[in-house]
């Protein structure tokens, strides 16, 4: 007999119901649905359904369940069953009751047996008693308990099952933790992909340093075969390879996030295909697949789509170009599929030597050169300084359009170009054919991101330092042999020692899940935001050793970011995935603004993106001006990419693609005349050159807080002969000084602000006290709140 049935039961009697009916019925009751526990050795026997058992995974953090919000019970239509059948319950009584319940340690202990952990345990206390409390009418079978313990025929313990059911309302992880450890286990991840394991797979693995011609020879199969796919970590990696095999008449299609360029006429599909790496099909059957910089399984927000390729890819030949590190992991990966691994290995095609002396002043540059640094700020004051001196610089950094990149790359790579100076971020690592004879290293400490997605300021790592020493002299360049150095000569001796440490073996492989797992999570947890589903998947989720799950906080950024914009969740999955550089706030709103308009079901017209980046756009001014219209461009990107997963919603690609490729021929006016704004910013104080490396150096710590000083010294001194004074020099503080030259950060100068303002309050303090007492003068003392 159900709680309803007996609620329907009582109705019928309530009106001729006196103390002793009240008995009765509860007798009947307890004999349909069993006794309500009067002891604790009672209570699991009520809630014995759910399984508080792990299976032996690890304990979940529960920090990350958010409590669900259950309102009181407003007054019911049949009025108040259980008052009726019982009494009205004094509240005050109730409280104590409920005070009581909560101060049990055998209440506590049991709790944690069910997952109700201190923390959870609290929260689903104070929400039960509020739930209590403030109802005006309560369900019938909590009434009676109620009442029963008010009038000792019952134990407070009795409320146990009521409590953890009203625990798992507003925590419903509870009742279903098995489930969504199974939906998480990302446990033998080769068994994903059965139309690979169908086949038997040849594995050729191409070792060697940049410029050793491994990925030559992976691509050389590739051109031969009678169908491939050719998988690449940037967008002009694998243009590279789709014009290149076009032009030797191998029909080759495109497939990047934003692209699709279909060769034939007709659209029909060739037989090879050149794309980024996440877009690889993993279904499609190939002769010969390449899978570049097969490293890049290691990095931490991206490592899973190399992972997806390695073991997904259904081609019968499958060429790894990368670091000697991988092959360890991915000999032991595909050891699980039965599947052998061939090493090839290669040497390095032209010699390169690290030089016994660095550079000291840019006025030791040479044709050829290469200035490597770590911040847009350091490319802004090397290349002017350059300018200066008189010469021209190229400039290349990664958030420039790639259509830049290269035509900074080719005005380089021209000899009849006047501009034989190139100052690049390490984006030249990859993606760019450059005739560069000698990288200089402007420094050796680079933020970055670790496993855990926390900011870190590190010493390049030696895979780093090798593959942005390695562009030099190249085999396909006039120069023959490679040269390389540091700005300074202090970190000449750092930069020796990372080039000859040993390459650390990388360990494990990337994994990601997938919008499936995440629709299943979100079937069992329907109140749960995506940001927070995305922590609890990861936290439930269970890999072998040789992998990792992904840092997905880039996705949670943007789930938060639309968490309120009614959306499916498919369709939130698909705009959270959508790459933003999320430094850039016009990005960001872009974002939100797109997934608005999607909301409302209007689609976004080109008429519509015109008006709303208002273009036309005029040429930069300073470099302020350059930076909106690269994040204009990063916007024209994002509508791209959502164009090919919403057509209906985002109907005009072709000519949102010629817009882009106006305003990228923008961009390459404004970096062509990059100085110009650098000293038009200067002049208007839009761009501060001496102090923010220094307020990048303030998270260092020990050492290397200590190199960095010695650097930013040895910058100041080393140029001095060289490079003409500031115009504000004869002006500057003392303190203006101190951070310029490295001697104090900005950090440091906020302290000693502090400090100085507390040392003149305490002195001024002092004496005005040791004046008043000296006339005589007599204070009250004030009491602790007086003030």
């Amino acid at each position: 007999m159900s709680f309803p049935r007996c609620t329907l039961l009582w109705a019928r009697l309530r009106a001729g119901h006196r103390a002793g009916h009240r008995a009765v019925v509860c007798s009947a009751l307890r004999a349909h649905v069993g006794p309500f526990p009067g002891a604790l050795g009672r209570v699991p026997a009520v809630a014995s359904s759910s399984s508080s058992s792990s299976g032996g995974s690890k304990a979940p953090d529960t920090s990350l369940f958010v409590p669900l919000t259950v309102k009181p019970q407003g007054p019911n239509a049949d009025g108040d069953v259980g008052a009726e059948l019982t009494r009205p319950l004094d509240k005050n009584e109730v409280k104590k009751i409920l005070d009581k319940f909560y101060k049990r340690k055998e209440i506590q202990k049991l709790s944690a047996d069910y997952g109700l952990d201190a923390r959870l345990f609290h929260q689903a206390f104070i929400s039960f008693r509020n739930y209590i409390m403030q109802s005006h009418s309560l369900d019938v079978d909590i009434h009676i308990i109620l009442n029963d313990i008010c009038f000792s025929a019952a134990h407070v313990d009795d409320l146990f099952p009521f409590f953890l059911r009203h625990a798992k309302q507003i925590f419903p992880v509870l009742e279903c933790k098995d489930d969504l450890r199974k939906i998480s286990d990302l446990r033998i991840p080769p068994n994903w992909y059965p139309e690979a394991r169908a086949i038997r797979r040849k594995i050729i693995f191409h070792s060697g340093p940049t410029n050793s011609g491994k990925t030559y020879h992976a691509i050389q199969k590739y051109l031969s075969a009678k169908s491939g796919v050719y998988c690449g970590p940037l967008k002009l990696l694998a243009h590279e390879i789709f014009e290149k095999s076009n032009a030797d008449g191998v029909l080759c299609d495109l497939v990047t996030g934003e692209e699709r360029v279909t060769v034939d006429p007709n659209g029909k599909q060739s037989a090879h295909v050149a794309c980024t790496v996440e877009m690889c099909s993993v279904t499609t059957p190939y002769e010969v697949a390449v899978i570049d910089e097969i490293q890049m399984i290691k990095d931490p927000a991206r490592g899973w789509a190399w992972t997806r390729a390695l073991l997904g890819l259904c081609a019968d030949e499958v060429h790894l170009c990368g670091e000697a590190a991988a092959i360890d992991l991915v000999t032991e990966l595909l050891y699980t599929t039965g599947e052998e691994v061939e090493v090839r290995n290669y040497k390095r095609l032209t010699p390169i030597s690290v030089l016994d002396h660095a550079l000291e002043s840019l006025d030791n540059l040479r044709p050829g050169d290469c200035i490597v640094c770590f911040s847009k700020n350091d490319i802004y004051f090397v290349s002017r300084q350059i300018e200066i001196r008189g010469l021209e610089s190229a400039v290349i950094y990664g958030s420039l359009p790639p259509g830049t990149k290269l035509a900074q790359a080719k005005k380089f790579n021209d000899p009849d170009d006047p501009c034989k100076i190139l100052v690049a971020t390490d984006a030249i690592g990859m993606g760019l054919n450059l005739s560069i004879r000698r990288i200089i290293f402007y420094s050796l400490i680079k933020p970055s991101i670790n496993e855990k997605g926390e900011r870190e300021i590190e010493p390049i790592t030696t895979s780093q330092a090798l593959q942005i020493a390695g562009r030099a002299g190249r085999f396909s360049s006039k120069y023959k042999e490679g040269e390389v150095t540091t700005m300074y000569r202090e970190d000449l001796r750092l930069l020796k020692e990372i080039l000859n440490r040993p390459v650390d073996p990388i360990r494990a492989a990337g994994l990601h899940p997938t919008a499936e797992q995440i629709e299943m999570f979100a079937y069992h947890l329907p109140d749960t935001t995506l940001s927070n589903l995305i922590d609890i998947f990861v936290d439930f989720s269970q890999v072998d050793g040789q992998y990792f799950v992904c840092n997905m906080d880039d996705f949670k950024f943007s789930a938060e970011l639309i968490q309120h914009i009614p959306l499916s969740l498919r369709v939130r999955y698909v705009f959270c995935t959508a790459p933003i550089n999320k430094k850039q706030p016009f990005v960001c709103s872009s974002l939100l603004q797109f997934a608005r308009q999607y909301s409302r079901n209007e689609p976004l017209t080109f008429a519509w993106l015109r008006r709303y980046i208002k273009w036309p756009l005029l040429p930069p001014k300073n470099i302020k001006d350059l930076m909106d219209l690269e994040a204009v461009h990063d916007v024209l990107d994002l509508y791209l990419w959502l164009s090919y997963r919403f057509i209906d919603m985002f109907p005009d690609a072709s000519l949102v693609r010629d817009l882009q490729k106006e305003l990228d021929g923008i961009i390459q006016d404004g970096v062509h005349n990059i100085t110009k704004l650098i000293k038009i910013s200067e002049t208007h104080k839009l761009l501060n050159l001496d102090n923010l490396p220094a307020e990048s150096q303030s998270h260092l710590s020990g050492p290397l807080k200590s190199q960095a000083r010695r650097m930013r010294t040895a910058k100041t001194v080393g140029s001095k002969a060289a490079e003409p004074p500031s115009p504000h020099a004869t002006g500057q503080s003392l303190a203006s000084r101190l951070v310029q030259q490295g001697l104090l950060t900005a950090d440091m100068l906020r302290q000693l602000e502090k400090e100085w303002l507390t040392h003149r309050t305490e002195h001024g303090k002092e004496r005005t006290e040791s004046g008043t007492y000296s006339k005589g003068a007599r204070r009250k003392k004030k009491g602790p709140d007086s003030d």
